[in-house]
């Protein structure tokens, strides 16, 4: 006879949620005393809805519109508002009221009640989402993926409830002298993770931890190329002081992961990507490609090319990778590609917003630097300064340029006939047009097309020193 599955164990309905009563007393008591402690309470992220009981809830509320509105907070005060509010029996009167002062006799202890509430509030928190998790498992409205997707986030959301207290000035001098010293003794300035180009690196110091990095371009300019390249240097370790590898997260929406192997393959053992695909190999070229691949298979690049992904989806791979492998960096192609389920039906500009947010908010998260890239609207076009992009041309939504820490607009004058320096095939230009943190600045590099790869640019060497059978085809 066939084994029956064992049923699922159901959350038990006698079970009362984890609460203190006497130290959700002890806070509100402590108000009472000291309208200090109340300020303490919201710093640890403690409000009204961290209390259990509803005359709790309901009391500090008062407490905290009192001393938002800066009134005087004691017995007497806070029974004439509640008076006023027609809730002063309803909660228990005078009594209730000296029972929570009574029942504090200081209000030193403050801190350690409010750390209470706060820990029953996680328990709780926990409870409530398994909860929701448990009903959508039932219900199987969505796929699995995307329900764990979902629970994994609501369970990170909890996190966000341990705040901890503001760091003393002292620590954060202690710790940019770190930083400091760490410069002196390398002699070398670059405080991020560097791209691998000498003069990006040099206005940027590298890539920031937490930073979003917006890399925006019209069509055909190499943005997915340049990405790819930094990526590849980064994880190969070059320009590093060490030269260690780091590991580096690609999510591609746009292309497939065999497509861009094969480009990385081809770049890097510079080897037209058409001789490839038009099977023209000599046993020189075989080789080259040989060692490319060998080199490069010591790089660790994890590659997700899942299309229609959705933000939270994506945030939701980007932990898991950086708790598995403690990536460093995480290059997204493109924004303009993600999704955004909950605020899909609210127009795709405040769809883009939340897209840019979520992904500032992931590049705080995980404390890496988060390359982004984004189109241009054809705004650059319709201008008559040869093509010049502007922060005011990122596409869809004013909330990329705002939540971006750097933003990168790239232009090749090549593709445009009117420019003066059209003939320049290998010329292209990466202005640093925002730098939360620094100065801005242009960068001049060079675009191997036929490699599609960007080397750095010697100023009055390098012009018109490149493939003189570069194709006419765009790069993306």
């Amino acid at each position: 006879m066939a084994a029956q599955p064992t049923p699922p164990a159901s959350p038990r309905s006698d079970r009362i949620p984890p609460y203190s009563e006497e130290a959700e007393r002890g806070v509100l008591g402590a108000v009472l005393l000291d309208p200090g402690a109340l300020d303490k309470a919201v710093e640890r992220g403690v409000l009204a809805d961290a209390f259990y009981l509803r005359i709790h809830q309901e009391l500090f509320e008062v407490l905290l519109a009192m001393v938002q509105e800066g009134r005087p907070v004691d017995l007497l005060t806070v029974g004439e508002r509640l008076r006023s509010l027609g809730r002063f029996e309803g909660l228990g009167g005078q009594a209730f009221l000296e029972g929570l002062v009574d029942s504090t006799p200081t209000a030193a202890h403050a801190e350690y009640y409010i750390d209470i509430i706060r820990q029953k509030f996680i328990l709780r928190s926990i409870i409530a989402r398994s909860a929701e998790a448990q009903e959508a498992c039932f219900g199987a409205d969505e796929d699995a993926d995307v329900i764990l997707g979902k629970t994994e986030q609501a369970f990170f959301d909890i996190t966000e409830l341990q705040r901890t207290a503001i760091t003393p000035w002292s620590d954060l001098i202690n710790v940019a002298m770190e930083e400091i010293e760490v410069i002196f003794q390398e002699k070398k300035g670059i405080t991020g993770v560097p791209t691998g180009y000498r003069d990006l690196d040099d206005i940027l110091q590298g890539l920031q931890k937490g930073d979003m990095v917006v890399l925006a371009a019209r069509p055909s300019m190499g943005k997915t190329s340049l990405a790819l390249n930094i990526a590849e240097n980064v994880a190969l370790g070059k320009d590093q002081p060490d030269q260690k590898p780091q590991p580096v997260a690609v999510f591609s929406l746009e292309m497939s992961k065999e497509q861009l192997v094969r480009r990385m393959i081809c770049s890097n053992a510079e080897v037209p990507s058409h001789k490839l695909t038009g099977g023209y190999l000599s046993k020189d070229l075989h080789g080259r490609l040989t060692q490319a691949a060998s080199q490069l298979r010591k790089a660790p690049i994890l590659l997700d090319d899942t299309a229609g992904l959705e933000v939270l989806e994506l945030r939701s791979r980007a932990r898991r990778m950086k708790r598995k492998h403690d990536i460093a960096m995480i290059v997204v192609d493109y924004l303009q590609m993600l999704h955004y389920p909950q605020f899909a039906r609210e127009g795709r500009q405040l769809e883009t917003a939340a897209i840019s947010g979520a992904l500032k908010g992931m590049a705080k998260e995980l404390k890496v630097p988060v390359l982004v890239l984004s189109q241009l609207s054809r705004a650059p076009e319709q201008r008559s300064d040869s093509a010049k992009p502007r922060l005011s041309d990122l596409r869809d939504s004013g909330a990329i340029e705002q939540d971006a820490d750097v933003v990168l607009l790239l232009r090749r004058p090549s593709r445009y006939e009117e420019d003066p320096q059209h003939e320049d095939r290998r010329l292209a230009y990466l202005e640093v047009a925002k730098h939360r943190n620094g100065r801005t600045g242009m960068v001049e590099l060079n675009f191997e097309e036929e490699l599609t790869r960007f080397e750095n640019r010697t100023r009055g060497v390098d012009r018109d020193a490149g493939f003189a059978s570069a194709g006419e085809g765009g790069a993306t």
